[in-house]
């Protein structure tokens, strides 16, 4: 019977031949950082990515009016939240319902905090400003946070956004307020 090493000496020799190893490549690493070997290409010219600012919101439609108003464009799918004394306007998509507004000028007829739409969902901040094809047209949030389509074969005018845009509609209308709609 043959008497090799202990375990011990060998479990250590090989523990500190891989420190060893790590530590020498350690050295090259820190020693070549912000050198480029003559064995490594040059990098070449790449695209960088730059941050890009977003493109502005569209400006308020021509022949919406004048002060106070709320706009919707049916072709852009967008409200513009016009505020009394030329202040920030704001603006943000919406979707729409099955049911489409029709282009004109409109007041609010009726706001309610909350309730149910025609589809079923719970909703805050309906604002109901017109009446066509025996259903309410409005804007509305549901309290779920998401803004879904609605479904094709349901007949509904509400106008969804999310909870925040749909805030800024309701804090800038009363009963009576304008709501303007056009193509």
């Amino acid at each position: 019977m043959s008497r090799g090493l202990p375990s011990w000496a060998v479990v250590t020799g090989l523990t500190g031949g891989a420190m060893a190893v790590v530590a020498v490549f350690a050295v090259q690493a820190s020693g070549s950082a912000g050198k480029a070997s003559a064995a490594s290409p040059t990098p070449k010219h790449t695209a960088v990515s730059h941050p890009q600012t977003p493109a502005p919101p569209p400006p308020v439609p021509a022949h919406s009016g004048t002060g106070k108003r709320e706009v919707y464009s049916l072709s852009q799918q967008r409200v513009w939240v016009v505020p009394p004394n030329n202040g920030p306007v704001s603006t943000f998509t919406v979707v729409p319902g099955t049911v489409p507004a029709q282009p004109g000028t409109y007041y609010v007829s009726e706001r309610k905090p909350s309730g149910v739409g025609g589809d079923g969902k719970k909703i805050e901040h309906a604002v109901y400003f017109e009446y066509t094809a025996e259903t309410w047209v409005a804007f509305s949030a549901q309290t779920d946070g998401k803004v879904d389509k609605p479904d094709p074969s349901l007949h509904t005018g509400a106008i969804r956004g999310t909870r925040a845009d749909i805030a800024k509609i309701w804090n800038n209308t009363v009963r009576g307020s304008t709501v303007v709609v056009v193509k």
